[in-house]
C-alpha cells in the first residue's frame, strides 16, 4: 500500500482483558480476522494515563500494567468501518486516528 492511508492507534494498560484474553492480544487477533492491513503492537517502558498513576519497568515488583500502544495501518474507509467496535472494546485507554502517507 502506497499513498494516503489511516493510522488507528490504541493505548491499552497491559492488564486490560476482553472475553478473557488480554485485550491487546484479543485486538490483533480481531484485526486480523476482519482484514486489516498491518498492526503492531508496543509495550512502554513508562507512563500513566487519565487516572495519573504511573506504570514501570523500573518498579516491575510494583506494577506488571505496563501500557501497551497498537499501532493499526489501513485505507481510510477500513479503518472508519472498524473505530466503533475498537472503541467498544477499549473502555479505559485512548484511541485515535490520523491521516497519513505511507511511501
Amino acid at each position: 500500500m502506497i499513498g494516503k492511508a489511516k493510522l488507528l492507534k490504541v493505548y491499552v494498560g497491559e492488564k486490560e482483558r476482553f472475553k478473557s484474553k488480554p485485550l491487546y492480544q484479543y485486538l490483533v487477533h480481531w484485526l486480523q480476522e476482519q482484514g486489516i492491513l498491518g498492526v503492531t503492537v508496543f509495550r512502554g517502558i513508562e507512563g500513566y494515563g487519565a487516572d495519573k498513576v504511573l506504570h514501570s519497568a523500573r518498579l516491575l515488583e510494583l506494577s506488571s500494567d505496563l501500557p501497551i500502544i497498537l499501532e493499526i495501518v489501513d485505507t481510510e474507509q477500513k479503518i472508519d468501518s472498524i473505530l466503533s467496535e475498537v472503541s467498544k472494546m477499549v473502555p479505559k485507554g485512548l484511541v485515535y486516528t490520523m491521516d497519513i502517507e505511507v511511501q
